[in-house]
């Protein structure tokens, strides 16, 4: 009863005070029939808020949200059914669904009494220009008697994830080179017997498939052993991205960092096209949940784009270079990089070498701040570690930017002497 009363709209709490008033009136005045007319004033908001208060209702509500991964700048679609499960029918209906506002505006819908069984369906468009994972709900209601004096608020508490992924140019083809490596393993020599003695196993490594554990030799030696596989060779490609905030200016959806996550979304999905198999490594290191270890089992370039769709910044004033030590991946190097300091030159350089081909497209990030500054970037310094380098800056297309890798082709060689 106590939550009824708080629900006592403006026109609810009018009829009290008048109610009250005429009450008082009445008695000051000596007026039976006032006083009559005071407490009827009086007691229609508190019998309306105790018959809402001793209502009990039953709603269902089922949320849907398709696609549940879209491109910045595409629409989603919500569908809602809002079911009556209870017995009690219900008075006018208020709806509001809580919605980022990056997503729009909260849509709101009104419904009139609703009896036992009751279904209704809805649905709202909803759409993004920030890259993200956003929570769509829960949904408020708010029932209100039929001369509007009352209203009583509840909630549901389930939500629907939406992913909105970095927007994505086209990009040209363009030589790459140094793509080609095993698939899995190293090719394992064969033995002239096959038993289970003669499996040839390493210790495993995350992403790989639980199926290859071999367990006796990991009973053996203590640690999780999986069988070594010859698997056919295709091409791969490490996708690194400097995240760190220390390596970027501007803020927001114009800050360089965005920038360089829609210029790696557009180069993950540019090497899948070509056939090449991508892994994403950031100023962290590997992304958990884009490693290509399986990448048969993947559709697309999903798990890269909604890894980059969460992605943000990091404190870290070094690059973390430990995936660098795993052995056998090789193949093509992107980097897509913010500033570049002298403590992170050591770590480009293992990278570079780690590679068999690396690309680098490095953002001129004073020109997200200055736009009259000097071009500058990390061009030079990525030249002499033997990348194959261009500039990015906020005026630049990225699609061209690509294509003026293709010219660069020989300039890491013309610089191994210096690497060397």
């Amino acid at each position: 009863m106590r939550d009824a009363l708080a629900g006592l709209t403006v026109r609810g709490r009018a009829f009290v005070a008048a109610g009250v008033t005429a009450v008082v009136c009445a008695i000051v005045l000596g007026q039976p029939a006032l006083t009559r007319v005071g407490v009827l004033v009086l007691a229609l908001p508190l019998l309306t808020a105790a018959v809402l208060a001793r209502s009990r209702y039953k709603l269902a509500l089922v949320r849907t949200v398709s696609p549940q991964l879209v491109t910045a700048g595409q629409s989603a679609r919500v569908d809602l059914t809002l079911t009556n499960e209870g017995r009690t029918p219900s008075g006018v209906l208020l709806l509001e669904d809580h919605v980022p506002y990056v997503l729009g505006s909260r849509p709101r819908f009104v419904l009139e009494g609703i009896g036992h069984g009751w279904r209704r369906h809805a649905a709202y468009q909803v759409r993004s220009d920030v890259r993200g994972r956003f929570e769509v709900g829960p949904m408020s209601v708010r029932v209100a008697d039929p001369f509007g004096l009352v209203e009583l608020g509840r909630s549901f508490q389930t939500t629907a994830s939406l992913t909105v992924t970095p927007r994505t140019v086209p990009l040209p083809s363009i030589p790459l080179g140094g793509g080609w490596t095993g698939a899995g393993d190293n090719r394992p020599r064969a033995f002239a017997s096959g038993s289970a003695e003669d499996v040839t196993v390493r210790e495993y490594r995350r992403g790989d498939d639980l199926r290859r554990v071999h367990w006796r030799s990991s009973a053996r030696t203590g640690e999780l052993m999986v069988r070594r596989e010859e698997q056919p060779w295709q091409s791969r490609a490490t996708l690194f991205l400097d995240n760190r905030a220390s390596a970027h200016r501007g803020q927001g959806v114009a800050s360089s960092l965005e920038a360089a996550v829609s210029a790696a979304a557009s180069i993950a999905a540019h090497l899948v096209q070509r056939g090449f198999a991508v892994r994403l490594v950031t100023a962290s290191g590997e992304e958990p949940g884009s490693a290509w270890h399986q990448r048969e089992s993947d559709v697309g370039t999903g798990p890269l784009l909604e890894a980059l769709a969460v992605l943000q910044p990091v404190a870290s004033p070094r690059l973390d270079g430990s995936w660098l030590g795993e052995q056998g991946h090789g193949g093509l190097t992107v980097a897509v990089l913010g500033a570049v300091e002298a403590l992170d030159v050591p770590v480009l350089r293992r990278m570079r070498h780690h590679a068999g081909s690396g690309l680098a497209v490095s953002l001129d990030v004073d020109a997200w701040v200055d736009a009259h500054g000097t071009p500058g970037g990390a061009v030079p310094v990525l030249v002499q570690q033997g990348w194959r380098a261009v500039s990015l800056t906020p005026g630049d297309r990225l699609d061209a930017v690509w294509q003026d890798l293709s010219s660069t082709v020989g300039q890491g060689a013309r610089h191994a002497e210096v690497v060397r």
